[in-house]
């Protein structure tokens, strides 16, 4: 019985996991369909007849959007990062006055619509004359991921014990070279992770990309979807093509970073 129910189990994983995953592979098929098998009847279920005209039209038209998300989602990660370790510290090991209102705070802020916080992002950079610019794209995408990465940080560094930090003090570490000695080598997991979603965040981004950088010439890879997607409604090979192509860098870094990821995901979370 035990055998029979794991086999089953396994049939019904591999059934999950293959319709969640075709659509995926249903975008790579017709990336590399012939613009002239498109309305075929039936369908072409493989590319019999496999074309990479798709792949170069995307990278010819859309090579400069991949760029600009690509430096976005750098930014973010840098300001995610120098934002967030420091607050991450001082929360979870020097534990100011006002802390637990401030991690309240950081829930709330993640609970906050994107949309609703791209208005009022329009509204003040419209003020400020930031407006369809990369900075305001990057400070806008790094308030998705200060507010998450604080909180991870406050919860892996609550369990560094203290010995480690008595002993930093002890040789004369005064707060910050404790934490840049002592707490920064251990929390490497937990860095990763944030870096990875900061950057995801930013790269698959939308809502701030449309709402902030609606009429500029330098736009990220989502926006450049949306605009490919207009402009070329019969052209579904190059369509498909960029969205494969855009979707290649977060697939890289999931699998490249994946035991990191699940690490920092679950530091904190139980107590020695």
């Amino acid at each position: 019985m035990t055998g029979q129910r794991t086999w089953w189990r396994t049939v019904l994983g591999v059934v999950l996991v293959a319709l969640m995953l075709f659509p995926v592979y249903w975008m790579v098929n017709v990336s590399l369909t012939r613009t002239g098998d498109m309305r075929a009847d039936p369908p072409h279920w493989f590319p019999w007849n496999p074309t990479f005209e798709g792949y170069a039209a995307a990278l010819t038209q859309q090579l400069p959007a991949l760029a600009t998300s690509v430096f976005i989602g750098l930014g973010t990660v840098a300001i995610t990062l120098v934002v967030a370790l420091p607050a991450g510290y001082s929360l979870a090991r020097l534990r100011p006055r006002g802390a637990r209102t401030i991690d309240f705070t950081l829930l709330v802020a993640q609970m906050i619509p994107g949309v609703v916080m791209a208005m009022g992002f329009y509204a003040i950079y419209i003020r400020l004359g930031m407006l369809n610019s990369i900075g305001g794209l990057i400070i806008a995408d790094s308030t998705l991921a200060v507010p998450f990465a604080v909180l991870l940080f406050r919860a892996f560094m609550a369990t560094i014990p203290g010995e480690l930090m008595a002993a930093a003090q002890i040789d004369g570490a005064g707060t910050w070279r404790t934490f840049r000695s002592v707490i920064l080598p251990l929390s490497r997991n937990s860095v990763i992770t944030v870096s990875l979603f900061a950057f995801l965040w930013s790269w698959s981004d939308f809502i701030f990309a449309s709402t902030l950088n609606r009429s500029s010439d330098v736009i990220p890879i989502t926006l450049g979807i949306y605009r490919y997607i207009g402009n070329n409604t019969t052209e579904w090979n190059s369509i498909m093509a960029t969205a494969v192509i855009a979707s290649l860098p977060a697939a890289f870094l999931l699998v490249i970073a994946q035991r990191y990821i699940a690490a920092g995901v679950t530091a904190g979370a139980v107590k020695d």
